[in-house]
């Protein structure tokens, strides 16, 4: 799927919108040059040893009781009918056999990817074994090589529901805290730059890591409505920029996140409705995903947004409620929010300008403060994700956002 958008041309923009750009070129011309000649650049990723690849070339090859296995790139529904149509047996000895194309197959039991994926995680963890010792490796790699065998250790353990899994480079994964066959409202947690397998949970300001969010954010939902069956996915299956670069700057990692995420949200077990919370780069990544997502996405809420690459919610092509939310304190808002060729990723979501929903952001702080336990932040997310948007607390007392009308159109 190949995700595109339309341009006015410099002749065709709003007099208005033309003088906002010519006085945000030269800051961001500014930020462009910081990007390119200070240290704010990507980081390579450790060479990749093309796991999942490998095992997706060997599923391709692969038979079950005489049949040939199905393309893995088939559509959610057939992989579901294939996998319904196997015995147990054969199910497991598949994700024996290929743990990294079963652990992260849309459409393959959910539970089975729990368990592909644990197996995966056990193959990672043996390989990575030997890496500490290695005499070719740095201080800081040895280090690196420590820290992946505990994560690796750490995502095994038999409490844990892995929903993706791969091991390559900086590494990729996606976790499920709660029921997901069975729950009455499912969100999905997307973080932005500087995510990968070993910032995916931290112990310290736990809440500013995917894990934290997702955790956060389920224990204020079951206080918010503790009748309601919620999941909560902690989604970290893109390749995120590594920290504010060039590449936190553009929207080419977060095109093929968006990818990503719509064939996540496709594949999801049930018919519960899904609400997407989507930090900082992750913004992004919903923007772009949003025209392809399926209609059960009911909202989509951004918090320290640089962009979705839309100049209204309007335009970005889906009936969810769009909810946007920045604290007083978040660096973001300094970032010149416009999109030339390329560079930047257009308009605040918070504006009015923008037409979403403003959402207050008390008691968070700084940047990566919205999932913080007793923010105001987390507390009109818990509202959202579970069922509840009339009772958020708006940004501004006098803006009824949570009684305007659903559609795309009138967010």
């Amino acid at each position: 799927m190949t995700i595109t958008r339309t341009r006015p041309t410099a002749r065709q923009l709003k007099p208005g919108l033309r003088r906002a750009l010519a006085h945000s070129l030269p800051a961001l011309a500014v930020v462009f040059a910081l990007f390119t000649t200070s240290g704010w650049t990507v980081a390579p990723e450790r060479p990749s040893s093309g796991a999942l690849a490998a095992d997706l070339a060997a599923w391709r090859r692969g038979r079950v009781d005489g049949r040939a296995l199905p393309d893995p790139a088939s559509s959610p529904d057939r992989l579901a009918a294939f996998f319904a149509s196997l015995t147990p047996r054969e199910r497991r000895r598949l994700a024996h056999s290929h743990p990294l194309a079963v652990g992260n197959m849309n459409g393959a039991p959910v539970t089975l990817r729990y368990y592909a994926n644990r197996l995966a995680l056990g193959d990672a963890l043996r390989a990575e074994r030997a890496r500490p010792r290695d005499p070719r490796l740095t201080e800081a790699g040895r280090r690196d090589a420590g820290r992946r065998l505990h994560r690796f250790a750490s995502l095994m353990a038999e409490d844990r529901d892995i929903l993706a899994f791969d091991p390559d480079g900086g590494g990729r994964v996606a976790e499920v805290f709660g029921d997901l066959a069975h729950a009455d409202r499912i969100a999905v947690v997307v973080p932005g730059a500087g995510t990968d397998l070993l910032t995916f949970q931290r112990t310290a300001r736990s809440s500013t890591a995917p894990v934290g969010m997702a955790l956060a954010l389920r224990r204020a939902e079951r206080q918010a409505r503790p009748e309601v069956r919620t999941a909560v996915i902690a989604w970290a299956d893109y390749t995120a920029p590594d920290g504010v670069g060039v590449d936190a700057a553009t929207a080419s990692l977060a095109a093929s996140g968006a990818v990503r995420l719509s064939a996540l949200v496709g594949a999801l077990p049930g018919e519960a409705p899904v609400a997407l919370f989507c930090h900082s780069y992750g913004s992004v990544v919903c923007g772009l995903a949003a025209r392809w997502l399926p209609d059960r996405v009911t909202d989509i809420a951004v918090a320290g947004s640089p962009g979705m690459r839309a100049e209204h919610a309007s335009l970005l092509g889906t009936r969810a409620r769009i909810w946007a939310v920045r604290g007083g304190e978040d660096w973001i808002a300094d970032l010149p929010h416009v999109e030339v060729g390329g560079l930047g990723h257009g308009a605040d979501p918070v504006s009015p300008e923008f037409g979403a929903r403003v959402l207050s952001a008390e008691g968070a702080e700084g940047h990566a403060g919205y999932f913080a336990p007793g923010s105001e932040s987390l507390r009109n997310f818990a509202l959202i994700a579970a069922g509840a948007p009339a009772a958020v607390r708006c940004a501004r007392e006098e803006d009824p956002c949570g009684t305007l009308p659903t559609g795309g159109s009138t967010v």
